[in-house]
């Protein structure tokens, strides 16, 4: 996902000249808080909410479905419903986030703290919530932080996803 994220977002800034569309390209990268919506923070609730219905009500499910799909789909679960309904929230919180901290904290925050919870996780369950704990953490920092410091939250949360992968391997 985060290669693709990557690659459409080198595809759009490509095509950006030859469509003479202006646009402030670092508002994109990194994000401007000041632009963000109540329809952003109305999608961001509705992927909330469906992903909480998921994982309350279809954790077996998004468990099987993901260890083997063609096995889920055997025993009658909708495999491609589910799928669709993973994706529509995956889409709604990418596309909520992008213009609040920007397409780079995007692609950070999509594997950083999964990451970090899946290290010497026991089960899916332990390295769901951990890695949701990380990302509540590194995003809550990197706001503190940029409000102390008056920087931009975008590039400050990015700084700390790169710093908490690389902290652990320094004390080592």
């Amino acid at each position: 996902m985060n290669t693709i994220l990557a690659g459409m977002l080198g595809f759009g800034v490509l095509i950006i000249p030859l469509l003479g569309i202006r646009i402030d390209l670092e508002a994109v990268l990194f994000g401007d808080l000041l632009t963000a919506n109540f329809g952003d923070l109305l999608r961001t609730i509705i992927a909330f909410l469906v992903f909480i219905l998921l994982m309350t009500f279809g954790y077996e499910k998004v468990v099987y479905v993901g260890l083997d799909p063609e096995g889920a789909s055997a025993s009658g679960i909708n495999v491609s419903l589910l799928n669709l309904a993973l994706s529509f929230t995956t889409a709604l919180v990418i596309v909520s986030s992008m213009s609040a901290v920007g397409v780079i904290l995007v692609i950070a925050l999509l594997s950083t703290p999964t990451l970090l919870g899946l290290n010497k996780a026991h089960s899916l369950r332990i390295a769901m919530m951990r890695s949701s704990f990380f990302g509540l953490c590194i995003s809550l920092l990197g706001f503190i932080l940029s409000i102390v410091f008056n920087l931009s939250p975008g590039p400050a949360i990015s700084v700390i996803c790169v710093a908490s992968l690389l902290i652990p391997k320094l004390r080592k």
